[in-house]
């Protein structure tokens, strides 16, 4: 009998055997100054145009996007901040910060964001990282896992530094995780703010928004901004990030290495050129059918386990192909709902993202034993009869359970 269940086991175990490219639109995109330059979409990441996309350049202040981003990771706005002896010291732009002054986070930000103060940015690394050293390690660590692959940073502030470097694209990568704080969209498109009177200093300091962007009364004023960034210094020359939404669409603009000081027409014209060429569509809705594995026999309904977008020229009459994982579902125990595979979604020959799916049916004990599959098995290999059902029905269950814990 031992003989006949290993048997059995070994032969059930036998049985049971961007990312992203750029999106092409027909219309011709808009001259730029810029050394580099990208249109990002930001739900998806897909580049919708890209001049140089990954030349590292001196970034300039739109380095404090990312002493930004870090700050609203890190801290909670109304926590207080004790300047240090060196942020007062710093070069370039400054709010005029003392040493034994307290403020806000919040009141740094606003400086930071809308003034590029630069001893702002050394009082927040220096109040996340306790040195300027560990802030600037925790940025470049930062960048790396959003993706950024071309970015080295030396400092919080920009000040050019031949080691400082990153991309048009790293930087419209950082600017989307910074947009998705709703904190930053509020304090990037406010005018100006009031810094109030502190320990330090009795009278109230006003700073004001550079981004020309979000001045109404601006030329370059554009509907739909949640904020932008400029950078400007004599060797690392003009730079600009910002976003902007429109149509339930998020796009990101940067463009670095700018010699002529063009970035905010050039900026309007990216936007305008991704809003009016690109669509942002929904695939498939959560819950909605894929499409169905059909194997051995086995038929499986499998959903989307959640939204998915993709982002397509507006003339784009070609539908998304999906390719599921090659998984064997057969000898699986799962319910209705449970993630079962994941699918590839291609478009126009470039992987356009992953989809989890889930399945629309229980398969359990009861299935796998009754599926026809499990049938042909026990009718091909007739000594399986003599074995107690119950014997069978532990096998299996053993089996699948040992693959598991091994999957884990």
């Amino acid at each position: 009998m031992k003989r006949i269940v290993t048997f059995a086991l070994l032969f059930l175990l036998i049985c049971s055997n961007n990312p992203y490219g750029v999106v092409h639109a027909k219309e011709m995109p808009p001259p730029v100054s810029a050394d580099g330059a990208v249109i990002l979409d930001a739900a998806t990441g897909q580049l919708l145009y890209s001049k140089d996309p990954d030349t590292a350049y001196p970034p300039a202040s739109t380095t404090k996007i990312m002493t930004a981003l870090l700050t609203l990771e890190n801290t909670n706005l109304n926590d207080k901040v004790i300047i240090g002896k060196n942020p007062p010291n710093v070069d370039g732009t400054r709010v005029g910060l003392c040493e034994g002054e307290q403020l806000t986070v919040k009141d740094l930000l606003y400086g930071l964001l809308l003034a590029s103060d630069n001893d702002c940015a050394e009082a927040l690394a220096e109040h996340i990282g306790g040195t300027m050293d560990k802030f600037v390690a925790k940025m470049n660590k930062r960048a790396k896992e959003l993706g950024a692959k071309n970015t080295n940073f030396v400092n919080p502030t920009g000040l050019f530094d031949e080691n400082h470097k990153t991309s048009a694209r790293d930087l419209a990568l950082m600017m989307r995780a910074l947009s998705k704080h709703p904190e930053y969209s509020k304090i990037a498109t406010t005018i100006s703010y009031t810094i109030p009177a502190t320990n330090k200093s009795p009278q109230p300091r006003e700073v004001w928004n550079e981004n020309k962007l979000i001045q109404k009364q601006s030329t370059y004023y554009y509907s739909g901004c949640l904020g932008g960034k400029t950078g400007y210094t004599v060797q690392s020359f003009h730079s600009y990030v910002s976003t902007a939404t429109r149509n339930g669409q998020q796009l990101i603009v940067a463009l670095i290495h700018d010699k002529n000081k063009t970035f905010f027409p050039d900026a309007v014209a990216l936007f305008n050129f991704g809003f009016n060429n690109f669509t942002f569509t929904k695939l498939y809705q959560k819950g909605a059918l894929v499409t169905t594995y059909n194997k051995d026999g086995l038929s499986i309904p499998l959903i989307a386990a959640y939204d998915f977008y993709y982002i397509k020229a507006k003339d784009d009459t070609n539908v998304p192909q999906v390719t599921l994982k090659d998984k064997n579902l057969m000898f699986r125990f799962f319910k209705k709902g449970d993630i079962v595979d994941e699918a590839s979604i291609s478009f126009e020959g470039r992987e356009i993202g992953k989809l989890k799916l889930a399945s629309s049916i229980t398969h359990g004990e009861k299935q796998v034993l009754n599926s026809n599959n499990m049938q042909k098995i026990i009718m091909k290999n007739k000594y399986l009869l003599a074995v107690p059902p119950i014997i069978i029905i532990l096998a299996v269950v053993f089996v699948l359970k040992r693959r598991v814990f091994s999957n884990k």
